[in-house]
């Protein structure tokens, strides 16, 4: 079994001893599965487990279990080398469309100038006049694009930028290529991470509370709670109580809590983390680019489009036709002619239509935070019945802190030398109460 990544960081995150309530709290994995996961760690990183005198488990682990990992598997290691090697390629990728923007308007206005050039020579020949080269002959002008049309392609463009990131940490700024791959088709979603801090949201309200709680205090972090009776029985909480090896309780009133006994130990001892009172998703955002960048790169798409549009219609004229024919650079772009006109055209039309989709987007994004504030008012607005059941629900709150003096046993030693130790311990806790007897 290979080692879960979201747990690895969590190790890491954690300070390397941990339980399983730690690790499920902060990467918001389902218990069962993180037990699974940190004993595969354990195994296969040389971790240490510590059981506590209650029988609980704590995982130890080695600062270096990375280097151990990697050594010891390829996929791991392939793995790693693959993220880099696709962070390279993912960046041509981005920057490829702007590259092809820019070229496209290069091809086109080369080729209407040189249409226009040899329809001009074509008119002088028809008014008599005799040119010493002869007629027929097409000067080609000399276009010069100054090497910093190229900037990306230098050598230390990777220090460069990091060294503008740096100076300026508050904003990461996009260069002009990386701004038209963004003005296209934006930066990803802005919520992809949401499942992983909804559930990392819960398992902190529910440490927060001593592992008891009431369904109210979870639900602003849900997406829905449902609806006539199954609101009123609150089957929203059974994702919640699977996933965190939950159990409800009822009290003398009828009312229901649930308590969460993995959640209520922990390898260190850790202060009540701050946590959002519920839920927020972040709205899509059309472009990080700069306003600037996207007027730029849709200027860029309309002059493309312009361009391809004169372009067309010199190449359907007679000095046009017969260039084609004659092979060459207007035969080549006669040849992609419709390609050129397509891209310009979608070039404009995928952020339009990106544009709507994300009002639509958002106003569903919006809705749904509105939900989940609703109902964090309203636990922060508990009427007597409510306050009454989550004092209940504290009735079986806990924490327990494994800490080294609780340990029964740990792998990280000899069982002889764990067993001479503790009945030194024995031997030390009878002499001081024989101490106190005698005084």
């Amino acid at each position: 079994m290979a080692p879960n990544p979201t747990i690895m960081r969590a190790v890491e995150h954690l300070g390397y001893r941990v339980t399983v309530g730690d690790v499920a709290t902060q990467a918001g994995l389902n218990v069962n599965m993180t037990e699974a996961g940190l004993l595969a760690l354990a195994s296969d990183a040389g971790g240490h487990l510590q059981v506590a005198e209650t029988g609980e488990i704590v995982y130890l682990f080695p600062k270096n279990f990375r280097s151990i990992l990697n050594n010891k598997f390829l996929r791991l290691r392939l793995k790693e080398w693959w993220e880099k090697i696709w962070k390279v390629l993912f960046y041509l990728i981005r920057i490829s469309f702007g590259i092809i923007l820019i070229a496209s308007i290069v091809l086109i206005f080369v080729a209407i100038a040189a249409i226009m050039i040899a329809a001009s020579a074509s008119r002088d020949d028809d008014s008599g006049s005799h040119d010493s080269g002869g007629g027929g002959m097409i000067f080609m002008p000399r276009f010069w694009f100054g090497p910093d049309i190229w900037w990306f392609f230098y050598p230390d463009y990777g220090d460069r930028y990091e060294r503008r990131r740096v100076a300026s940490p508050e904003k990461k700024q996009m260069n002009f290529l990386e701004g038209v791959f963004s003005f296209l088709f934006g930066d990803g979603n802005p919520n992809a991470d949401l499942e992983e801090r909804r559930w990392s949201a819960i398992a902190t309200v529910i440490r927060n509370n001593g592992g008891a709680v009431t369904a109210e205090q979870i639900a602003p972090y849900l997406d829905e709670t449902g609806s006539g009776w199954a609101k009123e029985y609150e089957d929203y909480m059974l994702p919640v109580l699977t996933k965190f090896n939950g159990k409800p309780e009822v009290s003398p009133d009828g009312d229901i809590v649930y308590h969460f006994p993995d959640l209520q130990i922990t390898a260190q001892e850790r202060n009540s983390e701050a946590v959002g009172a519920y839920l927020r998703e972040r709205p899509w955002r059309f472009s990080q680019a700069t306003s600037g960048q996207n007027m730029l790169s849709a200027g860029l798409g309309a002059v493309n489009i312009v361009g391809a549009l004169v372009l067309g219609s010199l190449l359907r004229g007679e000095v046009g036709v017969q260039l084609a024919q004659s092979g060459g650079l207007i035969a080549f772009v006669q040849s992609i002619y419709w390609i050129l006109l397509g891209y310009g055209t979608a070039f404009l039309a995928i952020p339009l239509i990106r544009y709507f989709w994300i009002q639509f987007k958002n106003k569903r994004v919006e809705s749904r935070n509105q939900k989940r504030q609703d109902r964090a008012i309203l636990l922060n607005q508990a009427n007597s019945a409510l306050q009454k059941k989550i004092i209940y629900a504290q009735q079986f709150a806990a924490k327990t802190v494994l800490g080294r003096d609780d340990l029964a046993y740990t792998t990280e030693n000899d069982l002889i030398e764990q067993e001479i130790e503790q009945s030194d311990k024995i031997d030390a806790e009878w002499q001081r109460r024989l101490n106190q007897s005698g005084s």
